[in-house]
């Protein structure tokens, strides 16, 4: 069994900065980019918000750097999944891809999460050409032109709300005669003169050429169909953390996000680290995945190096 000092999963933002902070450090990681490599920020078209870079950098490119940077200080990059994990209370985790195992004294777990999308196939055709999961992430591109949210919750109303700054009108859909967000987050969408409801109503097809220019909304009570002229839609249905490689082995709260320890990236299990949006339900950006990924290899040196004062 191949044995290393450090192993990450993951190669988002949280992944990478974890890969650099301990390849500085001497740990000579190992990182497994997944089935994604670069995370959901290779599929965002621009990037505003990333500091450092005060020209748009597409999402591709930055994280292009974020690799590069890494594997100049040592990181090594496996572009494979890992598919299964048998971790413990200390030393000795272990890492399974396909038919090969790997044992590390330390494991960085930072699989990020997955938007829920609309799962219809207009959808992915104009994915990052108008349809989106992030308005603080691409809203800022749709300035005076309508937009549309789906959505019902706290989440939704928070990108709507967001939205209201740049949008001309903003459409929020949801197939619900009544919001399930916090009393306070409703009150205050719904009085928003820039904010138009469709209630009892779901998306049924992005329309549009290159771009989207529209979308057909059905309304779930009598089928009935009419079309709204938007140049984006914002999914804000929530994420899905992707943590199944640790169910029933880390601690995950309701959602199925990790839990770490307050204001640590240390998890249940000693030489476990959580970071990146498969520990974050609530701020999911660039930049925060990234401070989590410092945080997780800092605590993870910090712990190699008590284990071997032992």
């Amino acid at each position: 069994m191949n044995q290393e000092k450090i192993i990450i999963i993951g190669s988002g933002p949280a992944g990478l900065t974890a890969a650099i902070y301990a390849a500085r450090a001497g740990l000579q990681p190992l990182l497994f980019a997944g089935d994604v490599p670069g995370g959901l920020l290779t599929q965002t078209s621009d990037v505003e918000n990333f500091p450092g870079f005060p020209e748009a950098l597409p999402g591709f490119e930055l994280m292009g750097r974020m690799q590069e940077q890494a594997e100049r200080f040592g990181a090594r990059i496996e572009y494979e999944a890992v598919t299964g994990l048998q971790l413990s209370d200390g030393r000795g985790q272990i890492v399974q891809v396909g038919e090969n195992a790997w044992q590390a004294d330390a494991l960085i777990f930072a699989t990020g999460a997955s938007p829920r999308w609309l799962g219809i196939p207009s959808e992915a055709k104009f994915r990052n050409h108008g349809v989106s999961a992030c308005a603080t992430c691409d809203g800022a591109f749709y300035r005076g032109v309508p937009v549309i949210v789906v959505g019902g919750g706290d989440s939704a109303m928070e990108e709507a709300l967001f939205l209201t700054r740049f949008a001309s009108r903003v459409y929020v859909v949801h197939r619900r005669g009544e919001l399930r967000a916090s009393k306070i987050m409703a009150e205050r969408a719904l009085a928003h003169p820039g904010i138009e409801f469709v209630w009892h109503s779901v998306i049924e097809e992005i329309v549009g050429d290159s771009k989207m220019t529209g979308a057909v909304v059905k309304d779930v009570r009598d089928g009935s169909l009419r079309q709204l002229e938007a140049s984006a839609c914002f999914v804000a249905m929530g994420h899905v953390p992707n943590t199944g490689l640790v169910r029933g082995q880390l601690t995950l709260d309701e959602q199925g996000f990790v839990v770490p320890e307050a204001g640590r990236a240390a998890t249940n299990l000693g030489g476990v680290f959580a970071a990146g949006d498969c520990a974050d339900r609530i701020y999911r950006q660039a930049i925060t995945a990234a401070a989590s990924g410092c945080r997780a290899a800092i605590e993870a040196e910090r712990y190699l190096a008590a284990q071997n004062e032992r």
